[in-house]
C-alpha cells in the first residue's frame, strides 16, 4: 500500500474502534456461548486494528544509497536505485464492498427486526416467568375460585363439562 492510501485506512480503523458500542452490545447477549464468540470477535478486531495501527502505519525507512556504493560500487547501486525508485505500487480499487454493501444492509434490517422480536419474546417470556412464580409460592392456598379467576377459559370449559355431564369417561 501506499503511504498515503494506508494512513486513510489506518485513520478509518480508529474512527470505526471509535464508534463501535463494545460493552452495548455485550449487555444485549443471553447465552454463554454468545459471550465467548464476542470476546473472540472483539479480540480479533482489536488484533486487526492493532497491526492496522503499527504495521501498515509506518513510513519505511529511507535507503542509505550512499553507503551501499562505497561498499558494493555506484554502477550496481544505481541500477538498482533506477528500479526501485521506478516501482509503482498500484492503488487498490475497492470492488468487492460495493458489491457486498446492499447485502450487508440487508442483513443489518433482517438483523435489527430479529432483534426486536427478540427484545419482545424475552419481555414476554420474563413476565410468564414472573406470573409461574406467583403462582408457585400462592398455589398451596389458593381457592379453585382464585385460580379460575386467572383462567377463566379453564372455568368456561369445566362449566360446559359439567353442564353437558362430561365427567372425563
Amino acid at each position: 500500500m501506499s503511504g498515503s492510501g494506508t494512513k486513510k485506512v489506518v485513520e478509518a480503523a480508529a474512527k470505526a474502534t471509535k464508534s463501535i458500542d463494545w460493552d452495548g452490545m455485550a449487555k444485549l447477549l443471553v447465552s454463554e456461548e454468545a459471550r465467548k464468540e464476542f470476546v473472540n470477535l472483539r479480540r480479533a478486531f482489536d488484533d486487526v486494528n492493532h497491526t492496522l495501527q503499527t504495521k501498515f502505519s509506518q513510513e519505511p525507512e529511507p535507503i542509505d544509497w550512499e553507503y551501499y556504493r562505497k561498499g558494493i560500487g555506484s554502477r550496481l547501486v544505481d541500477m538498482y536505485k533506477e528500479a526501485y525508485e521506478g516501482i509503482e505500487i498500484p492503488k487498490y480499487v475497492d470492488t468487492v464492498t460495493p458489491e457486498y454493501k446492499p447485502k450487508f444492509d440487508a442483513l443489518l434490517v433482517e438483523l435489527k427486526e430479529a432483534e426486536e422480536k427478540s427484545v419482545k419474546e424475552s419481555e414476554r417470556l420474563e413476565k410468564e416467568i414472573a406470573e409461574v412464580q406467583e403462582m408457585k409460592k400462592k398455589i398451596s392456598t389458593m381457592t379453585a375460585d382464585e385460580y379460575f379467576e386467572k383462567h377463566p377459559e379453564l372455568k368456561k370449559k369445566f362449566d360446559d363439562e359439567i353442564r353437558n355431564d362430561y365427567w372425563g369417561y
